[in-house]
């Protein structure tokens, strides 16, 4: 992709690869070519046998957003009308959301087979924090907030979230999550089992990439089977799941 400004970045800092959410002015918001770049980089550091352990984490004052509304939006509208040519997606409506850009993304993150560890330097919204029901760690800033605002939009939650934070937190503490669309500071993502350290601001992605040293410094082999061992539940739940109970669903609600 010589020459397209790539919305998901990756570099590699010995047997570890930093992999970066690259839209800092919209708050690193997800839009196709986010989700495309993100399973390529997935796929390259799983497929790179001198890769040990992930770290993703967002560019600027932002973790990430969530979804960019304005192409969900589009999307939407596009879809009701039966137009294939959405403005603000270069893709049209797959008749499988499981074919779509997040469906193919996602799927590469749940089958990820390394160690995957997430730094959250800012707001976490939506896909920004279901997306850490997946990373085996979660170091956060404590100035990051998170939040899952789908019932107020009237969708279900997604990613698989009703499974990996109910697996995390406790199934009464994950439907809390879900159903009050409540921010949520780094303490209490802690209490609650989300994330593993909260870290000062400045120090954040010093202490994530010391910790994924110290893990890359081990066997890979032996790394991808504890990762399999420990998740192989959680794999088996959200592999026997409908897609619908994967992707954000629209639902016909009343006030």
């Amino acid at each position: 992709m010589a020459g397209e400004e790539r919305l998901v970045v990756s570099s590699k800092l010995g047997r570890v690869c930093l992999v970066e959410f690259n839209r800092p002015d919209a708050l690193n918001a997800w839009v196709d070519d986010s989700f495309h770049h993100m399973r390529e980089c997935l796929e390259e550091a799983a497929d790179d046998p001198t890769v040990a352990v992930v770290v993703v984490t967002g560019r600027g004052r932002a973790f990430s957003a969530g979804a960019d509304m304005k192409q969900m939006g589009s999307s939407v509208e596009g879809a009701a009308e039966g137009d294939s040519n959405i403005p603000a997606s270069d893709e049209p409506i797959p008749a499988d959301p499981a074919d779509s850009a997040f469906g193919r993304c996602l799927q590469q993150v749940t089958s990820f087979p390394k160690p995957l560890i997430a730094a959250v330097n800012g707001v976490g919204v939506g896909w920004g924090m279901t997306i850490l029901g997946h990373c085996d760690f979660v170091f956060m800033s404590s100035a990051a907030r998170l939040r899952t605002p789908f019932v107020q939009l009237g969708l279900t939650a997604e990613a698989g979230s009703s499974i990996t934070f109910a697996m995390k937190m406790g199934w009464q503490n994950a439907a809390h999550v879900l159903m009050s669309a409540e921010w949520f500071s780094a303490d209490e993502a802690r209490e609650l089992g989300l994330v593993f350290k909260v870290t000062e601001p400045d120090t954040l992605i010093e202490e994530t990439m010391a910790y994924a040293e110290s893990l890359a410094a081990q066997p890979i082999d032996s790394l991808v089977a504890t990762k399999v061992s420990t998740s192989s539940c959680r794999s088996r739940r959200l592999t026997s799941l409908s897609v619908c109970v994967l992707t954000p669903t629209a639902l016909c609600c009343s006030a």
